[in-house]
Parts: structure tokens; C-alpha cells; sequence
């Protein structure tokens, strides 16, 4: 069965206007600042996705799009003049960055109440994609009525996911920056166990055949039916090409009788994610005076 991750974004996208047009009527600035650096189509589509929800609940949007890549030092200081703009809300940094910049200490030159990713150390944000995830373990184990309420709190609701997946088998195929990685270190703060495999494990068949819930985030094509347990719940988040499609890491079609849930792409935890940067983003401006 299908997880319905659009009607859910539906619904969290409704709650975010209220709170954009809450904050406004406080007299409250909320503006995204997002750093590209380059022209690759896939990221520029991705920023398109982000600028369009902004439009749509009512956030203020800027691009800062370098082409060429610039000298580390620049990089960062362009980072940390927009970060002590008052006018900035919160700032990301489109990923994957070029080799000569990609490192987490960029994100220190980033305010820690704007740093709405999640990266810096003791920062109150969560990773938006583990969020995405987290919605959907709550939509499935916890609460399948689809509202407001499966807006995830990590302090009011670690408990009553912890206890849902208590028994869970949960591997995640994958440990990139973008996919695998952060969603690793939501669930090891919620203290939800998991196995993380990539493409050095030995035999990581044998896990996915014992899986209850399988996160995959590789952009390739590596689980088909016969390597699952029946009745598993599959959430995609990788992307890949295909025959001019937009597809994750399985065929749906080839796994749609073997899994209890799974994720579609596109229209799969990728809208959520977008809607949990910017209920950051919101948590950011009340943080912010």
C-alpha cells in the first residue's frame, strides 16, 4: 500500500501558512536565504522546489547562486555577512558542494539559530529529511489520522516512537551527506536502533531480508522483491533517472505485492522534507528577536 506522502505535505503545508501568517501579523520578518554553488540542473531543480513552497505559504525567498567555485575564504565570509543580516531568517547550503569547500565546518560561519539543517553541534534543529521520516513512522505506528498532528516534536514525541519501533528491525541503505547520513543521526538522537549498510558491508542481503523497515537513500536501483520479507515498509529517498523518469531505489511495480507501505517517487518524503525546512525556518524566527 501506498504511504500517502502528498496528502500529508497537503496538510502540514495548510498548519505552515497558518503559522507564516501568524507570525506576520506579529510584525515577525521570515526570510530563506539559500547558497548554490554551481549550475547543475538537478540542484537548481531542487532549489526551484524550495522557492515555490516559500511562494506558496508566504516566506520570503533569496537565491545566491555562485557559478564558478570561489576561494574557501570568500565562501564563508559571503556566508557569515548574509547570516548577520537581520533581515536573514534561516540559510542553507545546497549540497553536494565542490570538493575544495565541502566541509561541515562551513556551517559554523552560519548563526546557530539560522543553521536550520541541523549540521552544527548543539543546535536545536533536526535534520529536515529525518523529520520527513519520523512523520512517516508516526503516520504509520502512531497517529494514521492525516492532520496537523503528525507534525513531529522530538522533545513531546521521542517516547511514543521509541516504544512503536521498539521491536523494529530498521536498516538504512546508504550514508551520504544528504540521504542516509542525517536521517542516521535523527534516529540516534530519538534513540530508535537501526543498521546502516553501504556498498562495504558483506552480504547486506541478509539484513534486508530480516527488515521490518527499509530506508533506502543511494540513487540507484538496489532492492528488488526477492531480497525482502513480506510485509516490510519501504521509504525511498534516493533519485535516479531512468528512461526519462524520475525513479528511487526500487520499482514500485516490482515490489508494490512483497511490501505491507512504501514511499512513491517522486511525491514520496521529498515534499515533506521541504515542509520540515521550513517549519525549522519558523522555529527559527521565534527564536530570533
Amino acid at each position: 500500500m501506498i504511504i500517502p506522502c502528498k496528502k500529508i505535505a497537503q496538510e502540514l503545508e495548510k498548519e505552515l501558512k497558518k503559522e507564516v501568517l501568524a507570525l506576520k501579523k506579529k510584525k515577525k520578518s521570515i526570510k530563506l536565504v539559500v547558497f548554490l554553488v554551481g549550475t547543475a540542473s538537478d540542484q537548481l531543480s531542487f532549489v526551484k522546489i524550495k522557492k515555490t513552497i516559500a511562494s506558496r505559504i508566504g516566506v520570503r525567498f533569496e537565491f545566491i547562486n555562485i557559478k564558478e567555485t570561489p576561494p574557501f575564504e570568500k565562501f564563508v565570509r559571503l556566508i557569515k555577512e548574509t547570516s548577520h543580516d537581520p533581515e536573514t531568517t534561516g540559510i542553507i547550503i545546497q549540497q553536494p558542494l565542490p570538493a575544495q569547500l565541502s566541509t561541515d565546518s562551513v556551517y559554523d560561519f552560519i548563526d546557530i539559530k539560522k543553521e536550520i539543517e541541523g549540521h552544527r553541534r548543539k543546535t536545536e534543529f533536526f535534520s529536515p529529511l529525518g523529520l520527513a521520516v519520523l512523520t512517516v513512522f508516526r503516520y504509520l505506528y502512531i497517529s494514521p489520522k492525516i492532520d496537523k498532528n503528525l507534525f513531529v516534536d522530538m522533545k513531546k514525541d521521542i517516547n511514543g516512537l521509541k516504544k512503536s519501533l521498539k521491536h523494529k528491525k530498521i536498516v538504512i541503505i546508504g550514508r551520504g551527506e544528504t540521504g542516509g547520513k542525517p536521517v542516521g543521526k535523527v534516529l540516534t538522537n530519538a534513540k530508535i536502533n537501526f543498521v546502516s549498510t553501504n556498498t562495504q558491508t558483506i552480504n547486506p542481503t541478509e539484513y534486508y531480508k530480516e527488515a521490518d523497515i527499509i530506508l533506502t537513500a543511494v540513487g540507484k536501483k538496489v532492492v528488488t522483491a526477492d531480497m525482502l520479507k513480506n510485509g516490510v515498509v519501504l521509504v525511498n529517498m534516493g533519485l535516479r533517472h531512468e528512461g526519462g523518469k524520475l525513479k528511487g531505489d526500487y520499482d514500485e511495480k516490482d515490489i508494490k505485492d512483497v511490501a505491507g507501505f512504501y514511499t512513491e517517487t517522486p511525491g514520496g518524503v521529498g515534499p515533506l522534507d521541504v515542509l520540515y525546512l521550513y517549519k525549522n525556518l519558523i522555529d527559527a524566527a521565534h527564536m530570533q528577536k
